[in-house]
């Protein structure tokens, strides 16, 4: 024979035509070199099959991780491209941020202080220009480790809600339902409003179902005060949010959280008009009944001493 089996390597110590059935002694023993030489020679070869195991269930391996980022990216977070310098100094341009998808599902609506990312509501950003990505960049859109280009989406961060009233008038400060916020985070050297006559003056009521947003570098954020006459008035629909911003994700010497302000921490709730009616209504309610209570009392003592 020209090549030996597993069992007889050398091709020697058995008869022609042997097989795996023959006894240990025919084969010289179990303790021959031949038996010993077998054995390694299965040993080595086991990590190779191991290996071309591998190599078939890669592809499978990353069609997984590919349905699984992909449904990360649609419900739980995704990142976000900070494309321009109108949330400095909170935001920098060139900053990576995650956004929170999964609480909207939940019924959750945006809250004043939280910094969101919105779909364009009303052509905010015509005329802005389009970068072409390259192939790279597409799939690395796809599976939500980049913002797409083809996305419309802003950042800003929310100042009223529905219901609230905000009010700028001069330099600020800006005034939620009449109370002036400490703004710690508008850029440096920018004042809370912007005197001019294009949107920085302004008093609003937020209809329901819609928010009001600005950018922290105030001067240099074309936000709701400057899209008044826009189909909306310049709020921004609910409907129209993504999500949360909640940490700078990238670069890494700028990690950080982005919580909601202290600013906003205080009673800020506008009363509904149901509310105002019914507190005013109490004392007048007291008053009459006191008024009337007095009245009747006269009149039961005059009647007594009548009779």
């Amino acid at each position: 024979m020209g090549s030996g089996s597993a069992e007889d390597p050398g091709g020697r110590g058995g008869p022609p035509g042997g097989t795996g059935n023959d006894s240990p002694d025919a084969a010289g023993g179990a303790d021959t070199p031949q038996a010993a030489a077998a054995q390694d020679d299965g040993e080595g070869r086991e990590p190779a099959n191991k290996q071309r195991s591998f190599w078939k269930e890669l592809p499978l391996l990353i069609g997984i991780a590919l349905v699984l980022a992909l449904l990360i990216k649609t419900f739980l977070v995704q990142a976000f491209s900070i494309p321009s310098d109108s949330m400095q100094n909170t935001l920098q341009q060139g900053d990576r941020v995650l956004v929170d998808k999964l609480t909207p599902w939940f019924g959750s609506e945006p809250e004043r202080g939280e910094v969101v990312v919105f779909n364009d509501p009303a052509d905010w950003l015509i005329g802005e220009p389009t970068p072409e990505p390259n192939p790279v960049q597409r799939v690395l859109s796809w599976i939500g480790l980049m913002p797409s280009s083809e996305e419309k989406d802003l950042i800003k961060r929310v100042v009223g809600v529905g219901g609230d009233t905000i009010e700028c008038e001069g330099t600020g400060p800006l005034k939620v339902n009449g109370k002036a916020l400490n703004e710690s985070y508008v850029y440096a050297g920018n004042t809370p409003c912007t005197m001019d006559d294009h949107g920085g003056q302004f008093k609003v009521t937020v209809p329901e179902g819609k928010i009001w947003v600005m950018g922290d570098h105030r001067q240099n954020s074309l936000d709701s005060r400057y899209h008044q006459n826009d189909k909306n008035e310049g709020f921004v629909p609910v409907d129209n949010v993504v999500g949360r911003a909640i940490v700078i994700a990238w670069p890494p010497t700028r990690w950080a959280t982005l919580p909601v302000p202290d600013a906003f921490d205080q009673n800020l709730g506008a009363a509904a008009p149901g509310a105002l009616g019914l507190a005013g209504a109490v004392p007048l309610v007291l008053w009459r009944r006191r008024r009337l209570l007095t009245a009747g009392s006269g009149r039961v003592t005059g009647s007594g001493t009548a009779g």
